[in-house]
């Protein structure tokens, strides 16, 4: 069972619960936007300098709108911001009690300056895939590297 699959809370709850998270985390710049036609949501913040993102995919809006369909969608776009916020807390919680870094959490979120809006884990990825892939390999991230074809 999913978390939160059952949840009650508006999704506007959740992200007004977001963005009161990273008000009291002293996030420097916040802003959490919905693209309903690309089923996407964003949640991207600074802290530290360092300019993090979440991709939130939200479900499929139903083909037909029955109500039963309608919904099912609401509850899974709840849902997904819920789990959202769950990992937020978890990672800002674990920074704050020392158990781990700013950097070593949202490495994988962290947007790369220059790299056209590209999180590390968007560029890194593929990388990693061919190393794996392959067996052995070297991961970069600077120009003129085994990312340019990416």
């Amino acid at each position: 069972m999913a978390y939160a699959e059952k949840t009650g809370v508006a999704v506007e709850k959740s992200r007004m619960e977001i963005e009161r998270l990273l008000q009291r985390k002293k996030a420097a710049q916040y802003v959490t936007a919905v693209d309903h036609e690309k089923r996407l949501a964003v949640v991207q913040f600074k802290l530290s300098n360092r300019l993090i993102r979440f991709d939130l995919m939200l479900p499929d809006y139903p083909k037909y709108t029955s109500q039963t369909n309608l919904r099912k969608y609401e509850q899974a776009e709840r849902q997904k911001w819920r789990a959202l916020l769950l990992v937020l807390k978890a990672k800002m919680e674990a920074i704050e009690s020392g158990i781990s870094t700013l950097d070593s959490e949202f490495l994988a979120h962290m947007v790369i300056p220059g790299m056209g809006g590209r999180t590390v884990g968007e560029y890194i990825a593929p990388q990693l895939e061919r190393v794996y892939e392959h067996g052995s390999g070297e991961l970069y991230l600077t120009a003129g590297k085994m990312g340019d074809d990416d």
